[in-house]
Formats: structure tokens, C-alpha cells, sequence
């Protein structure tokens, strides 16, 4: 689907563009890494009361972004993302108050100990400096990073999908005049100058402005920053993320966990894919959950072992086909294996899953240990949804995006997550010998 806004006459140069933006925002940066707590929270709280006072002008904009959408054909379900109410709104006026009532990681010193030389070494919180964010159709996402760049110090620039151009650019305005209201440097948050996608191109090559991208989209932006993209990124490309009922399960629990798991919400990259239940508990408990599936309308593609026993319950299931376990639905499917030890669906996780969230219901200590070492995700679980994997419920505020690499940040990416360490060391005219 092309851009909705194209540009006419001459071709804009988005090399230039990308570097008086990035100018801009690196100047911004050095600035806002200075600033106070007191100054950030106060911008956070008047971006909010905007916000609500804002709400006409929003949805003014909000409802051009509507009508191009619509002529454009694009699903109701996009639209529905597009849509900004009075909820949403308050939604991100909330967002905005919360991160300013949560702690300043910026500046923060741990670690501190002396060395027998004499020196005290520490490590030091600071901001990562510019941060390049490209996301689609959610004008909330917006705010949120704005709201948690802000509060981490770090000036960002801000690449929305063309779809919410003017929605993103009223939003964006809002945020400005915050952050100039508080004494801070506007420029700490600036929208893409345009929607164009040749802009994206120019800004994930921008190496020397922009210090981290962070993608938040579907699989085919994300694939295609993989390839593409020139600078660090904090990303996850799919969430096929499992639920595993050991032998030791308290299948009341279970059958309450896996329902939410599952059918809370199916679009969600933290919702269950994959049901692992261990062979003990399989004729106990997958009639159980496979009858609360088939009434809420999802189907179920099943291992032999699990095929068998839903038959026998005459609950309607499939066969799952290979690429089954290997792929992220967000929809109502799911696929069931049965397992016949812990090891072996801690094997099944690793060869399947995509490192995001995998949980265990057992009451089994020892068995629930051996599963959050071993399970290599950003969010390991015991005896809960893997639904909860989120920056709110993670008490981080709000979440900039998830996060399946090694490095630096995992699972939600909050405050901490927006900042890296530096060795701090202090001295009393020390030197080596």
C-alpha cells in the first residue's frame, strides 16, 4: 500500500533533510541530558493537560487522517488503530502523568566501590542521546515516547506512519510547546518533516545523529530495518511465545491462565501461540481448555498425542502442519503439543520460540526454576499470562517497544531501558604504577 500523502514537484532532498533534523535533535540532546527531574516532570504534566484541553484539534486532524484512510480502503481493524476518542486521549494524558511520577534514572550511581589503589569506581545512568522511532498507525505511540524519551533524557525523532500525518504533526506540536513551557529545548522532540518513506532510508543510515532505532510495526517493517537499517536497534520481529503446563500444575490455575493467555486479546505479540502440556495432565486437562477454545471460536492444530485425546472428548481440532510451530497467528488459532518432560519443552521453546515471553504452571519449585534459567526470553514466566508481559504492568509507565536481543535491553522497554551505564571513577591524585 503506497503513502497517502505523496509529494508533488520536485523531488525532495531527504539526505539534507535528515541531517538538519538530526542537527537539531543532537543539539536538543546534549541539552535535555542536562536538564532537572523537576523540569521533565513539569513539561510531562503540562503535555498532558494539553492533551485534554487539546482534545478538538486532535480529532480535527485525527479525522482527516480518517477519511484518507477510509478512501484508501485500508481494514476497519487499521482503522480502529487510527481512531483517536476521548478514551485514547485520556489514555495518553494518564500515560504522560504516570512516567512523570516515576523515578529519574538519569544520573543515577551504583556499584561504587574502592579499589586498592585508592580509587572509587562506579557506574553512572545516562541517556542514550537521539533516538530514531518508527512505528505505524498508533497515533498513542506518539506520546508515549515522547512522554518516555523525555523523561529519559534523550531527544528523539519521531517517524510515524503516513496514515496519521496530521494527527502525529498536532500531537507533535503539543509536545513541543511542553517541553518549551518547562524551559527545555523543543527540538528534544521532532516529527519526521515528512511522510514520505524515503525519509525512513536517510534516517536508519544516519550513523553520527542518531544513536539507536526503534522500530514499532508489523513483521514487514521490521524485516525490512533488519536489512536496511545501519545503526544499534532495540526490536522483536515475531512473539511466538508459549505457555507450558508441567505435571505439577494446578490445572484450575491453568485452565484460568491459558484462557487469558489466549483469547484476552488475540492480536497482541504477547499472546500465547503455542500450548505445551506435559503428558501426565494431558487427558485431565486439554479437554478442559479445548472445550473453553471451541466455544470462544479458536481453532486448535494439534500434535498426534493432543489430536487424539481432543477427539475423544469430540471437541473439533485439526492436525498442526510443521510451519505451525513457527508461526505467530495474532488471531484466534493456537497450536497444542503434548510433551513428556520438562527438558523436553524447554527444548521445544527453544527451537520454536522467538525469545519474547514463555511461561510455566506448575507448583513444582524446582521444575519452575530450572524453566525461568533456561528459557532464553526477554520475559520468562511462572503461573501467569503471558499477556502481562507490558511496560504497565511491569510498572515501567509505559513501553517504547519489546525487546528479543541480547544486548543492553530485554522484554518491555521502559525508563531503564532508554539509558545505558558509564564507569564513573574518582580519585585523590592516584596513578598507575
Amino acid at each position: 500500500m503506497t503513502d497517502m500523502h505523496n509529494t508533488t514537484g520536485a523531488t525532495p532532498d531527504y539526505h539534507r533533510l535528515m541531517l538538519e533534523t538530526g542537527a537539531r535533535a543532537r543539539d536538543a540532546a546534549r541539552e535535555l541530558a542536562r536538564a532537572g527531574t523537576a523540569a521533565k516532570n513539569e513539561a510531562l504534566r503540562t503535555l498532558a493537560q494539553s492533551l485534554r484541553e487539546g482534545r478538538e484539534a486532535v480529532q480535527r486532524a485525527n479525522a482527516l487522517d480518517l477519511d484518507r484512510a477510509r478512501a484508501a480502503q485500508y481494514k476497519e481493524s487499521f482503522v480502529d488503530r487510527l481512531t483517536v476518542t476521548d478514551a485514547v486521549l485520556e489514555g495518553m494524558a494518564q500515560g504522560c502523568e504516570q512516567i512523570a511520577s516515576l523515578a529519574d534514572p538519569v544520573g543515577e550511581i551504583s556499584d561504587v566501590h574502592v579499589q586498592p589503589s585508592g580509587i572509587a569506581v562506579g557506574r553512572m545512568r545516562v541517556p542514550l542521546g537521539v533516538v530514531g522511532i518508527i512505528y505505524e498507525s498508533r497515533p498513542n505511540v506518539t506520546i508515549d515516547a515522547a512522554a518516555l524519551t523525555i523523561k529519559s533524557g534523550n531527544a528523539v525523532i519521531l517517524r510515524g506512519g503516513s496514515e496519521a500525518f496530521e494527527t502525529n504533526r498536532v500531537l507533535g506540536e503539543f509536545v513541543r510547546r511542553a517541553l518549551a513551557s518547562a524551559g527545555l529545548p523543543a527540538d528534544a522532540v521532532m516529527t519526521a518533516p515528512t511522510p514520505d518513506r524515503a525519509f525512513v532510508s536517510e534516517m536508519i543510515r544516519a550513523r553520527g545523529l542518531v544513536d539507536v532505532i526503534i522500530p514499532r510495526g508489523g513483521k514487514g517493517l521490521i524485516a525490512r530495518l533488519r536489512e536496511e537499517c545501519r545503526i544499534e536497534m532495540i526490536h522483536h520481529l515475531d512473539g511466538i511465545c508459549h505457555t507450558y503446563v508441567d505435571a505439577a500444575a494446578d490445572l484450575d490455575m491453568a485452565l484460568s491462565v491459558v484462557d487469558n493467555a489466549k483469547t484476552q486479546r488475540f492480536s497482541p505479540c504477547n499472546a500465547t501461540e503455542t500450548l505445551l502440556v506435559h503428558q501426565a495432565v494431558l487427558e485431565a486437562f486439554l479437554p478442559r481448555i479445548g472445550a473453553v477454545f471451541a466455544q470462544k471460536g479458536v481453532e486448535m492444530r494439534c500434535d498426534a498425542a493432543s489430536l487424539a485425546v481432543l477427539s475423544r472428548a469430540g471437541i473439533n481440532a485439526c492436525a498442526a502442519a510443521p510451519e505451525d510451530w513457527d508461526t505467530e497467528y495474532n488471531a484466534p488459532i493456537i497450536s497444542i503439543a503434548a510433551v513428556d518432560s520438562l527438558d523436553a519443552a524447554i527444548d521445544f521453546i527453544a527451537r520454536h520460540g522467538s525469545h519474547h515471553t514463555d511461561a510455566i504452571i506448575t507448583n513444582d519449585y524446582t521444575a519452575a526454576q530450572r524453566f525461568l534459567r533456561e528459557v532464553d526470553s526477554g520475559s520468562v514466566m511462572i503461573n501467569c499470562s503471558t499477556r502481562l508481559a507490558d511496560g504497565y504492568e511491569y510498572g515501567l509507565g509505559a513501553e517504547i517497544g519489546i525487546s528479543t536481543g541480547k544486548l543492553h535491553a530485554r522484554g518491555p522497554v521502559g525508563l531503564e531501558g532508554l539509558t545505558s551505564l558509564k564507569y564513573i571513577v574518582t580519585g585523590h591524585g592516584e596513578g598507575r604504577h
